[in-house]
């Protein structure tokens, strides 16, 4: 009984003096333990900020007939990327030599992209190199400025397209990169592609005929075959037609496109000498004409489907 007595007497001097003790203590209002608002916000729920433009963006010309003037590759550090820019641009002026393998015929890639691919409005790579990736209603899908390479090879050049990772297709960007610089991603750039054009009245093949024997057969010759260098091989004029030509699933196949390119730069040095619908008469008649079939197509398709536009 007296132990018990004890106990009881221990127990109620503790809570005695832990009362004493608490009651001297200071307790703050707010405590300093962490909240929700006081973390720093992580950079996974940041909103994302694009470094790059949504829409494109189209940048106005400072002075009639101002464009874009790419720099010169022999002003380029003696490196790694101005040997492969350079091994491009060879390749670009002179695909027959350096990328035969992959063409089928007598073209090179400067017979439509004029000036090393400088010119403008005649399809300049420094306004198509920052355009991609695009959508391409041709195939369907989103692709790369290398898978559009590959296109080039296929339809405009009627050979076989090299493989993504191969050298060609490497110093092919490579040039383009380099003479688009400084132009931003995603930006249209005066003298892109080619001109824009519009018909008075419905293009006539022998309207186009006669055209094309006053302007151009001096040049691409009476059959469209063009006319080759009398001291080395290739063409000093390129093919219109024919085997040697591009094939029906070019770009340059599509009447528009072509008559497009034709009144922006033909004659050579008097552009703009055409009207839009003799352009366009001219261009119906060069569709007419022979030359090789569309790689996506069957023979039978080819012989007796109705003829169609090039993608």
């Amino acid at each position: 009984m007296q132990k018990s007595t004890f106990i009881w007497m221990g127990l109620a001097a503790l809570v005695v003096g832990t009362w004493s003790v608490a009651s001297t203590l200071e307790i703050p209002e707010e405590d300093d333990l962490p909240t929700l608002q006081s973390f720093e916000i992580r950079h996974s729920t940041e909103p994302v900020e694009l470094t790059l433009p949504n829409d494109l963006t189209a940048v106005p010309v400072a002075k009639p007939g101002e464009y874009h003037v790419p720099g010169r590759i022999e002003d380029l550090p003696d490196t790694h990327y101005s040997g492969l820019v350079a091994y491009g641009r060879d390749i670009f002026v002179n695909t027959q030599t350096y990328a035969k393998r992959h063409v089928g015929n007598g073209l090179n890639c400067s017979s439509c992209h004029l000036q090393e691919g400088r010119k403008p409005h005649a399809a300049p790579l420094w306004a198509a190199y920052p355009l991609y990736p695009m959508y391409r209603e041709k195939t369907r899908q989103v692709v790369t400025f290398q898978e559009r390479l590959q296109d080039c090879f296929r339809f405009s050049l009627n050979g076989i397209s090299p493989t993504l990772d191969s050298q060609e297709i490497k110093a092919l960007t490579a040039y383009a990169h380099f003479l688009s610089k400084d132009i931003p991603m995603g930006t249209i750039m005066p003298g892109r592609g080619f001109n824009r054009i519009d018909k008075s009245t419905d293009p006539s093949p022998l309207n186009g005929r006669v055209t094309y024997e006053r302007h151009c057969m001096q040049c691409h010759g009476a059959d469209m075959l063009g006319r080759k260098f009398t001291n080395r091989d290739g063409y000093m004029f390129p093919p219109l037609a024919g085997p040697d030509s591009f094939n029906k699933g070019a770009g340059m196949y599509k009447v528009k496109t072509c008559a497009s390119f034709v009144q922006a730069n033909m004659p050579p040095g008097k552009p703009n000498t055409l009207s839009d619908d003799e352009a366009l008469e001219v261009c119906v008649h060069m569709h007419l004409a022979d030359r090789p079939w569309d790689p996506r197509k069957s023979w039978f398709q080819s012989l007796f489907k109705p003829a169609t536009e090039g993608g």
